[in-house]
């Protein structure tokens, strides 16, 4: 049976500030979603490249429209919009989704942040907004997996600021969470998922492994904090979910 999130995993999210599914993916459809990312070279042409604190290299491909791609298939699937409907407590739409392109040996690192201190600044209100990270690949310390601080949503948004070619959380105040909770290394299998609350602080260091470490990332905002005005991503639209035994 596909996933779908239960109310103690509503509860675990509004505690934690995230929700681990293995194998939110079945093997095949990750495959799928491994090929057409390998072979998509429109979401590579249209790719850009973030730099690190140390000069790292992080290629990123955003999308704000849907079409009837595999990426889309599954911002659309109930098993991840549905769930992040619960989990957030209102309706989701799509805000935009991105594949993250972590290359062996010279894939970035990224600074500590949190969605929201980026979202805020286009007009989103409240920080009712989350993400759903597949991995793609096997996602590891070496290869620079996610690190998160479970809890720290708890804390609200933290001021950004620009760190290396990014945007990231006040060093000052990170350090500060940091000396009050703990830091977990969120390693993954492929086909793995990730459910997180906007205001969760998370990292990646650079991939200094022979193995490559891409994701999908999809990210949603809810009906009831449609942008006040639009500066980048999305305003509310109605999520036409597939069904579950739609084929990815």
């Amino acid at each position: 049976m596909p996933f779908l999130a239960s109310d103690a995993d509503v509860e675990t999210f509004a505690r934690d500030g995230f929700l681990l599914v293995p194998g939110l993916l079945d093997a095949a459809e990750t495959e799928r979603l491994a090929v057409t990312a390998r072979r998509d070279r429109s979401m590579e042409q249209g790719a850009t490249t973030r730099s690190d604190a140390a000069g790292g290299k992080t290629i990123l491909a955003v999308r704000d429209s849907l079409s009837d791609d595999i990426y889309s298939r599954l911002v659309r699937s109930r098993r991840i919009a549905e769930s992040m409907s619960r989990l957030l407590g209102d309706e989701v739409y799509h805000y935009h989704h991105k594949l993250m392109l972590k290359e062996p040996r010279v894939g970035g690192a990224w600074e500590w942040h949190q969605d929201y201190g980026y979202w805020y600044s286009y007009g989103c209100l409240y920080p009712a907004m989350g993400s759903c990270y597949i991995a793609i690949d096997r996602a590891t310390q070496a290869n620079g997996c996610l690190q998160i601080v479970p809890g720290s949503h708890h804390f609200g948004r933290l001021e950004h600021g620009k760190v290396g070619g990014q945007t990231g959380a006040d060093p000052e105040r990170v350090a500060a969470v940091l000396n009050r909770l703990p830091l977990m290394y969120v390693e993954m299998q492929p086909g793995d998922g990730l459910f997180f609350h906007s205001n969760l602080l998370h990292r990646s260091d650079a991939n200094t492994s022979p193995d490559p470490r891409w994701s999908l990332i999809a990210c949603y905002n809810t009906r009831g904090n449609d942008p006040y005005e639009l500066k980048r991503h999305n305003r509310y639209q109605p999520l036409d979910l597939l069904p579950d035994d739609a084929q990815l």
